[in-house]
């Protein structure tokens, strides 16, 4: 299955220190895994949708505007924030919070470090 890595350059950086993903690829459909690299800080998508795993190494957190969904499993070094949902095929780890306007679901488990919100 193909990777898409991330890197610094597949951001901009916000007035508000966000990292805004600008890369070419779209990720709100990919068919492949998406790894995010390490001590980004927090990285913000309209919408993330993919068929494997989304893997964020430590020092990065991923926000979503609308979703962020994995056919496999999630996981973060620091946090994950979704507007709607958070649904990944196996589980979702995060090593501080978990936050989804709407609901949260994993295949077999979820865990984070500090707090788990949903809206509904």
């Amino acid at each position: 299955m193909k990777i898409l890595k991330l890197t610094k350059d597949d951001f901009k950086e916000t007035k508000n220190y966000w990292k805004e993903y600008v890369g070419k690829t779209d990720v709100s459909n990919f068919e492949g895994h998406l790894e995010i690299e390490g001590n980004l800080g927090y990285v913000k998508f309209v919408s993330i949708k993919v068929s494997g795993y989304i893997f964020v190494k430590a020092g990065s957190s991923i926000e979503a505007g609308e979703d962020i969904e994995a056919g496999w499993g999630i996981e973060a070094g620091s946090g994950i924030e979704a507007g709607w949902g958070i649904e990944a095929g196996s589980g979702i780890e995060a090593g501080e919070g978990i936050e989804a306007g709407w609901g949260i679901e994993a295949g077999w488990g979820i865990k984070a470090g500090e707090g788990i919100k949903a809206g509904s």
